[in-house]
């Protein structure tokens, strides 16, 4: 007869007490669900509660690094009222359980984050003041008959993201795994974009990754046109896949070794980001690389001349070749001024011409709002007669009526700004982007040299977010929570922001001069 550990028996009995009627509930529950309706907020509710119970054990332990993966995971909590994101509800979750660790530990402190807290507060303080002055807080998934709640949340939980990244410094040997971590979330983005390629039997899983609506034809059928349906799922994780590669390898580490899998990769990665079509994600990554070229000083070497001669190459084949290239090639490219089929240009100057009539039609309201900001919110009447299923087609004849437009969604960062928060959330703003980029900028200076090549790459990826926030395509709403996580990991890296170091630090075979002792006269002589 063996001797049975009394502790781990108690312990095992009450897992198997808690978990298994929590598992009859929720297998009973799910199995009761109506296929594809998630209206039953009962349902919803004890699901969400169930699952809440069941994986909090784990968050406990793991809710860090959970906490990094699901932020750029496209996964939606279908049992939630209004289906959040996954990294909503693990923002607040590792945040909170941090600040009891912090609590009940005071060894345990967050990291300091040079100053770019503050601004954050009194953002905090900027949205809830807007919020109750122009409508409220109305989440409309609560049974609420105002819109527009569901951007706030956004912004509190982005402000709160960068809290709960620094809340704990990341190990030196643990760094590229994070980083990975991070990145590797936003691989899943393929799976949108696979939908008319699953088995009926799988395709429950889309109740989790949403389809992608744009290889949606009129009748509700999914149908991809490879070369034309611009799949954004496979451009994201694409995306996602490069900004990885430059990450942990840099420019000179994936280009200028003897491992050859390393620019195939990359090479390979760019051309499938043409696969989505947006003209954005082809500049993002022609910004990136060329900072990071310059970044890592390639220009002054032998090599400039290499990659010019191979840039003037390409531009040669380029040229003849790009009026033959699948559409979505085309328009990702029609910024340039290239030969492409008019089918593609009209496209694409269709788009612009789109949100420049926004951008004209909104800029002469700026002094209206400069005092008070519009905020996000709408009444269910607006909402009906612009943005509903009996919207008035003559609503979309003034570019300021337009559905986006009413709904804050300008496709321009500073407008995404000033409309909704007037001129103090101009500044706040201004004052958290420079704040931040002391703070990459010092973290990239003066870094150890095993962490130079990640905190290079956070230095020019902010520096390109920075640039497509102001001139090319912004979201207050989302880039705050994206400015943070960019903030608040280079923090957690470098735990904290780091300072220049002393010649006596920089020297490391010098001898350090012992302490000092006064000395008599004679002993001078």
């Amino acid at each position: 007869m063996t001797n049975a550990n009394p502790t781990a028996l108690l312990r095992s009995l009450i897992v198997y007490a808690i978990c298994v009627p929590l598992a009859v509930v929720l297998g009973f529950t799910l199995v009761n669900l109506p296929y594809y309706s998630f209206h039953d907020t009962q349902s919803m509710v004890i699901v969400g509660v169930v699952v809440g119970v069941l994986v909090f054990p784990l968050l406990m332990k793991w809710h860090y690094p959970l906490l990094l993966f699901s932020w750029n995971l496209p996964i939606v909590l279908f049992f939630l009222p209004g289906r959040p994101s996954l990294f909503i509800p693990m923002v607040v979750a590792s945040l909170t359980i941090s600040i009891i660790e912090r609590i009940l530990n005071r060894n345990r402190p967050f990291l300091p984050a040079g100053g770019v807290r503050w601004p954050l507060i009194l953002l905090v303080g900027v949205i809830y003041l807007t919020a109750k002055l122009t409508g409220g807080f109305g989440l409309r998934a609560m049974g609420s008959d105002v819109y527009g709640g569901k951007k706030y949340l956004f912004l509190i939980v982005g402000i709160m993201s960068l809290f709960a990244i620094t809340a704990r410094p990341i190990p030196r040997n643990q760094v590229k795994l994070y980083v990975f971590l991070f990145i590797a979330g936003g691989f899943f983005s393929i799976i949108s974009d696979l939908y008319a390629f699953i088995p009926g039997p799988l395709r429950g899983i889309y109740a989790l990754f949403p389809p992608s609506g744009n290889a949606m034809d009129s009748m509700g059928n999914f149908q991809v046109e490879w070369g034309r349906t611009r799949l954004g799922g496979i451009a994201g994780t694409a995306g996602w896949i490069f900004t990885l590669m430059v990450a942990v390898y840099g420019f000179r580490g994936c280009f200028l070794t003897h491992k050859l899998w390393r620019p195939a990769v990359v090479i390979m990665m760019v051309l499938l980001i043409t696969l989505g079509g947006f003209r954005s994600a082809i500049i993002g990554v022609m910004l990136t690389l060329g900072l990071l070229f310059f970044m890592e000083k390639i220009h002054r070497t032998s090599m400039m001349l290499v990659v010019v001669l191979l840039g003037i190459s390409g531009a040669v084949l380029l040229v003849p070749l790009t009026p033959h290239l699948p559409y979505t090639f085309q328009r990702t490219l029609a910024f340039l001024p290239l030969d492409i089929s008019p089918d593609v240009r009209m496209d694409a100057e269709d788009s612009t011409e789109w949100r420049l009539a926004i951008w004209s039609a909104i800029a002469p309201q700026i002094p209206k709002y400069l005092l008070l900001g519009k905020g996000y919110a709408f009444t269910q009447e607006t909402f009906n007669e612009s943005m509903g299923a009996n919207a008035m087609f003559h609503n979309t004849i003034d570019p300021s009526q337009d559905p986006l437009a009413l709904s804050s969604d300008f496709h321009s960062g500073p407008l995404s700004v000033v409309i909704p928060f007037g001129l103090w959330g101009v500044i706040i703003w201004m004052w958290y982007v420079a704040a931040g980029f002391r703070v990459v900028w010092r973290n990239y200076q003066y870094c150890d040299d095993e962490v130079k090549t990640i905190n290079r790459f956070f230095y020019v990826y902010y520096i390109t977010k920075l640039l497509m926030f102001f001139f090319i395509f912004g979201d207050f709403v989302n880039d705050v929570g994206g400015f943070g996580a960019v903030i608040g990991l280079s923090i957690a890296i470098n735990h904290g922001v780091m300072k220049p170091k002393s010649k006596a630090a920089s020297q490391p075979n010098a001898v350090k001069p012992g302490p000092y002792t006064p000395r008599l006269a004679w002993q001078r002589q």
